[in-house]
């Protein structure tokens, strides 16, 4: 007896991260995608986000120049470039073209950090109600995702986002507060976000986002 196949579709894709799956290619040349439940879950308290006095004072500077939505493809392009630790990613092109149309349909965001008009650092993810689904994020430049991540957390607090899923934990998202949770307790977690009535903020304004990083620092 031959085994079906299921197509794997944008609204698959969707109907998962509501249910607390989300998907992944064994590796960047690979050509199927198997879905994960991880029975610990990574995530990032939002009113629990550590930002240290150095890196707000990057955050601040006119190091990076950060903006949202203004290049997905190149972003998830950037997540999916090998670096020296890491030579393979479970980015193919299938996850690329999915989340490719996700973005189109606005339900996918990135945050890009810019250096001298090139493309160095950022982040992307899914937004469903009040939940944001991280994926991946990557950096050429020192510091370039962790700027990315404090504009990511200061737009979701601002738009009233209550759940930041970033699906794994880190050494890199741990000095921000992230943390395993049971499967279930994310679940819970999971079913009260998804359906607030949030708001991805594409661009909140500088004073605003400026005020937000520094509550964030607790100088308020």
């Amino acid at each position: 007896m031959s085994r079906r196949s299921v197509e794997v579709t944008t609204d698959l894709v969707l109907r998962a991260y509501r249910h607390g799956l989300f998907p992944m290619a064994e590796g960047r040349a690979g050509d199927k995608l198997f879905w994960l439940d991880p029975i610990k879950r990574g995530v990032l308290p939002l009113d629990g986000f550590h930002l240290s006095r150095r890196l707000l004072r990057t955050v601040l500077g006119d190091t990076f120049t950060v903006t949202a939505d203004h290049n997905f493809a190149g972003t998830i392009a950037g997540c999916a470039t090998p670096v020296p630790d890491r030579a393979d990613t479970w980015i193919n092109p299938q996850i690329e073209r999915l989340f490719a149309e996700l973005f189109r349909l606005g339900y996918a965001h990135s945050v890009e950090a810019w250096e001298d008009g090139t493309l160095v650092g950022g982040l992307y993810g899914v937004a469903l109600g009040g939940a944001f689904f991280g994926e991946s994020m990557f950096s050429f430049s020192r510091d370039a995702s962790k700027v990315a991540l404090v504009h990511l957390v200061a737009r979701l607090r601002l738009g009233g986002f209550r759940l930041l899923d970033t699906q794994f934990v880190t050494s890199h998202l741990a000095q921000f507060g992230a943390m395993e949770i049971p499967r279930e307790a994310y679940k819970q977690q999971l079913a009260d976000a998804v359906d607030l009535p949030a708001m991805w903020l594409t661009d909140p304004g500088e004073a605003t986002l400026q005020a937000e990083f520094r509550r964030l620092a607790g100088r308020d």
